[in-house]
């Protein structure tokens, strides 16, 4: 069973990936400037958007489901959850990447004795209990994490909000198994073994994922170059669209 994406523009292929909570609509925005140069495809993980959802809900498992829908090599984008879809994609079938850029992301969201830069997992194991009680008051907490400490976090928020549920809500499994997925992945220990050019565009307010996370996938992947976006927090895409663009068209057309 494929999964469902809009496609825009002409050009080389770019597929872009987005995180928790949301769909592929929150991309809109730049999705249009970027499909003058590329062939832009805004993709609907599985249970969000128009995208069935699958069982078990597991990070190779989504995966598989977006690789089974681009096969030939493509340049591909993700946001925070779909960073880490993206890191694993690099990392089990490299042959289908061309160049990655990570938008504020993370081989490890959660903090532990070996790694300072995540959140804390009683803050995702919140959200998880609110899920059951509060729907739509806890998606809309995590937004307000999402832009927390950026220059612009008014307008960013009222953007994450009205897209939100600008399509289908999203499935209730597909959200508890992307919380879980957060709470339990880690991707460090491959970290090394995603060889394509790769472009890290981080937040230095980002308070979901901190900046250290990618000062420390800058380190580790051995094609990898690191962009911060001063005053910004975990969406630069929404708070800082010109130069996010800026930094992916040019790291692209390199």
């Amino acid at each position: 069973m494929t999964i469902h994406f809009n496609a825009s523009g002409t050009g080389p292929d770019l597929v872009l990936l987005h995180g928790w909570g949301m769909h592929g609509g929150i991309w809109d925005g730049v999705a249009a400037e970027l499909a003058k140069d590329f062939r832009v495809y805004c993709v609907d993980l599985p249970g969000y958007g128009a995208s069935p959802s699958l069982a078990p809900y597991a990070l190779d498992s989504l995966v598989q489901r977006v690789s089974e829908s681009f096969p030939e090599p493509v340049a591909v984008c993700g946001w925070s959850l779909g960073g880490m879809v993206a890191q694993r994609w690099a990392q089990t079938a490299p042959q289908q990447l061309k160049k990655l850029a990570l938008v504020a992301s993370t081989p490890r969201f959660v903090s532990g004795g070996d790694w300072p830069h995540g959140v804390e997992p009683d803050v995702l194991a919140g959200f998880a209990a609110g899920l059951e009680v509060d729907f739509e008051g806890s998606l809309k907490r995590f937004l307000s994490l999402q832009s927390r400490g950026d220059e612009h976090a008014k307008a960013v928020m009222k953007q994450l909000r009205e897209r939100l549920f600008s399509r289908n809500a999203p499935d209730p499994g597909a959200l508890r198994g992307g919380l879980d997925i957060l709470l339990h992945a880690d991707l460090r220990q491959a970290a090394a073994r995603i060889a394509v050019p790769t472009l890290l565009i981080h937040g230095d307010y980002d308070r979901l994922t901190p900046l250290g996370a990618a000062q420390w996938l800058a380190k580790t992947l051995p094609a990898a170059r690191l962009e911060v976006l001063r005053g910004c927090a975990h969406a630069p895409f929404l708070s800082h669209p010109a130069a996010f663009q800026r930094l992916l068209r040019d790291f692209l057309h390199d």
